[in-house]
């Protein structure tokens, strides 16, 4: 993803003007938050199912939901990042129980003229990527041996940098349960990943 002002980090201030405006009728808005937060939610997904195409998949029914819904957000109670993720992961549970139907493009929807630019591997440097080729491999091999439970949370936890509260808002535990359950894939992916070398 091209450094630009939709890839750098917005403030929760620049964030409700895009809700406030999206609420107004705003195409443009939608369009807006969806290219500031696709890639996180993206990583994120991706990071739980480990396939790319049920991956887009996922952000695009998340961020439809959420767009819908927009007027039930509340600022007060969590980040629009987190409260972004807590849809996701729900949808992500859903794709895990489910195949579903071919899905319309988010960016055809909102009458965006692009797809937006979800982090590609083959962009990287070469030689970090053929330096983290390896052990990239390995934690992602380990990472999908973890069960559900335990591999949503150490995502939330490793490729996102949540907190344990973070964690337990986003999937519906108390944060004692979010820090045991990091600590368990932390375990096992130590474990699986010394048995794969």
């Amino acid at each position: 993803m091209s450094t630009t002002a939709a890839s750098r980090v917005y403030t929760q201030r620049e964030t409700l003007t895009l809700i406030q405006q999206c609420l107004a009728g705003e195409q443009s808005a939608y369009a807006g938050l969806y290219r500031v937060y696709a890639g996180d939610v993206y990583r994120l997904v991706y990071g739980m199912l480990g396939h790319r195409e049920d991956a887009e998949e996922v952000v695009q029914d998340a961020f439809v939901y959420a767009l819908r819904n927009l007027g039930r957000y509340d600022p007060g109670r969590a980040s629009f990042r987190t409260w972004l993720f807590t849809i996701a992961v729900s949808r992500t549970r859903n794709k895990r129980r489910r195949r579903w139907l071919p899905t319309i493009p988010l960016w055809d929807l909102l009458q965006i003229n692009e797809a937006p630019a979800f982090p590609d591997e083959s962009e990287r440097p070469a030689e970090t990527a053929i330096e983290g080729a390896g052990l990239q491999q390995a934690v992602r091999a380990a990472v999908s041996q973890l069960s559900p439970k335990l591999r949503d949370a150490a995502v939330l936890r490793y490729f996102e940098g949540l907190t344990y509260r973070e964690i337990g808002e986003i999937l519906g535990i108390p944060h004692k349960t979010a820090e045991s359950r990091v600590r368990l894939a932390h375990q096992a992916l130590r474990g699986l990943i010394g048995e794969m070398e």
